[in-house]
């Protein structure tokens, strides 16, 4: 990714990610998970999702990044965040996670965008 830009209104901050194949813009739902929101807003505060890549692309499928930069060196990443997917909130086509190890409360910055 070239960069994020987040952007608050009244309701929802949202985020525009940018990428060499364009950009694309998440809605983030702070009443329905706030932890994992202010976590992921805080990475893109911090900068830390400039320059990472998408290292996990399965068409038709996912694709998954926030972790790694171009040279595929893993990035340091703050404490993991609670599971908040207790919270009538599906994953569908077109919506953004939080990915994680079989712990349930093992996500940090990646995500994945179904």
């Amino acid at each position: 990714m070239t960069g994020c830009n987040a952007m608050n209104d009244t309701t929802n901050p949202s985020v525009t990610f940018k990428t060499n194949k364009g950009d694309f813009v998440v809605e983030l739902f702070q009443d329905k998970a706030p932890k994992t929101v202010e976590n992921i807003l805080g990475y893109v505060k911090d900068g830390f999702y400039d320059g990472t890549i998408f290292h996990r692309v399965i068409p038709g499928f996912m694709i998954q990044g926030g972790g790694f930069s171009e040279d595929m060196g893993q990035k340091t990443t703050k404490a993991p965040v609670e599971n908040e997917a207790n919270n009538g909130l599906k994953n569908d086509v077109g919506t953004l996670a939080m990915a994680r190890t079989s712990d349930p409360h093992s996500a940090t910055a990646q995500f994945f965008v179904n």
